[in-house]
């Protein structure tokens, strides 16, 4: 009996992108994303990893190459269906949450897909309470501290149910606790594949199995998590030491 093999999450296929009059920020990308897979984004401020997640998410539109989305090529004719796979968390969680109250935020997404008010408060409401902010429920995100607004806006991704998560800089601003708990929360998460980019290193030996380096406009490095952290003298050479 043939086993029917499922094309990978996400795949990328020579990807390139640049700016108006400017060099090719991402140049030839290649690489997939399979079912079970929790992958760190690494390299320096610059070297277009939030470039390379919007392309991703039909944000930005490559001049070349192709991404595909559960087997479905990404263009202007599938990006809504695309963006109902993909949960994307921008740097600042301030520019997903926007409205009176985090419940409200919550409640957005699922409301303008159609979901009905009160399965899109339950839902809301049972992520509020997964992540600990179900009290703050009514309050505004102005209100909450960095690591609650930073759970709030994933809780706002979350009730659409993607397969995909992907998060940009998730630590950014976040103390150690907050970070903790967050890495307990997406080590929990029913989602088929996580992508983040990050320069934390350390979280990311913590919430990730493969690792890839982006330098030059180029994925330079592809390797399990654990083994990358530990090879000192290659994260140097992309300077990206370990130890700081």
């Amino acid at each position: 009996m043939t086993t029917l093999k499922l094309p990978p999450t996400i795949e990328v296929q020579n990807l390139v992108f640049s700016y108006p009059e400017q060099k090719p920020v991402l140049r030839g990308i290649s690489f997939s994303l399979q079912a079970g897979e929790r992958v760190g984004l690494m390299g320096l401020t610059g070297a277009g990893k939030s470039t390379l997640l919007e392309n991703l998410i039909g944000l930005k539109m490559p001049q070349s190459g192709e991404i595909r989305v559960q087997g479905t090529k990404l263009e202007q004719a599938t990006l809504s269906q695309a963006r109902k796979q993909i949960g994307f968390c921008f740097q600042d969680a301030n520019d997903q949450l926007f409205m009176p109250t985090i419940l409200e935020d919550v409640m957005f997404g699922p409301r303008n897909y159609g979901v009905s008010l009160g399965e899109a408060r339950d839902r809301a409401l049972d992520l509020l309470d997964e992540f600990g902010l179900v009290e703050f429920a009514n309050r505004s995100a102005h209100e909450l501290s960095g690591g609650q607004r930073r759970l709030a806006a994933l809780a706002a991704i979350l009730a659409l149910k993607p397969a995909i998560l992907i998060l940009d800089e998730p630590t950014n601003g976040l103390d150690p606790s907050w970070r903790r708990r967050l890495a307990k929360v997406l080590s929990q998460l029913p989602v088929e594949v996580i992508l983040i980019a990050s320069h934390d290193l350390n979280w990311i030996g913590k919430t990730t199995q493969r690792a890839l380096i982006l330098a030059d406009g180029e994925i330079k490095i592809d390797r399990k998590t654990e083994d990358l952290l530990k090879d000192k003298s290659t994260l140097e050479s992309y300077n990206l030491p370990p130890d700081w």
